[in-house]
C-alpha cells in the first residue's frame, strides 16, 4: 500500500509543528535578603542563564520580591533561586512536594548542597 506524498507531507508538518522550542513562564521569587544595594548582584547572578528575560524584571523592594519571565526549557526556577542563594542572599525555596525534585522551604544554599551530596 502506497501512501500519497501529500498525505505524508501533511502528517510530517503536523508532527513537527508540535515541537516546542521555547516555553516562557512568569514567576515571583521571594527574597527576604533583598535590599536596594544588592539588586544589581541578584540581576547579575540570574542573568547568567540563557533563558532568563532580563527585560522582564519587576522589583518590589517593599515586599522583597522579584517577578520575572524565563524559558523553562532552558532554565528552572530552582536554578534561579540557587543562583541568588549562592551570592549569599537569603531566598525562599518552595515547600518540597512528593515526587518533585525541586523545593526546600527556607533552605540555605549550603544545606541544599549537603542534602544533594548525601543522595549521591
Amino acid at each position: 500500500m502506497k501512501i500519497p506524498a501529500a498525505t505524508l507531507a501533511a502528517v510530517s508538518i503536523c508532527i513537527l509543528a508540535g515541537c516546542r522550542r521555547e516555553d516562557y513562564r512568569r514567576f515571583t521569587v521571594d527574597i527576604p535578603g533583598m535590599t536596594p544595594a544588592n539588586t544589581n548582584a541578584i540581576a547579575r547572578a540570574i542573568s547568567f542563564y540563557e533563558g532568563v528575560d532580563t527585560d522582564s524584571f519587576e522589583w518590589n523592594l517593599e515586599r522583597k520580591t522579584l517577578t520575572l519571565s524565563f524559558d523553562s526549557l532552558k532554565v528552572a526556577q530552582t536554578n534561579i533561586r540557587m543562583a541568588i542563594a549562592n551570592r549569599g542572599i537569603e531566598v525562599v525555596f518552595p515547600e518540597k512536594n512528593p515526587g518533585s525534585p525541586a523545593g526546600y522551604l527556607n533552605a540555605r544554599a549550603e544545606e541544599v548542597e549537603n542534602t544533594r551530596r548525601y543522595r549521591k
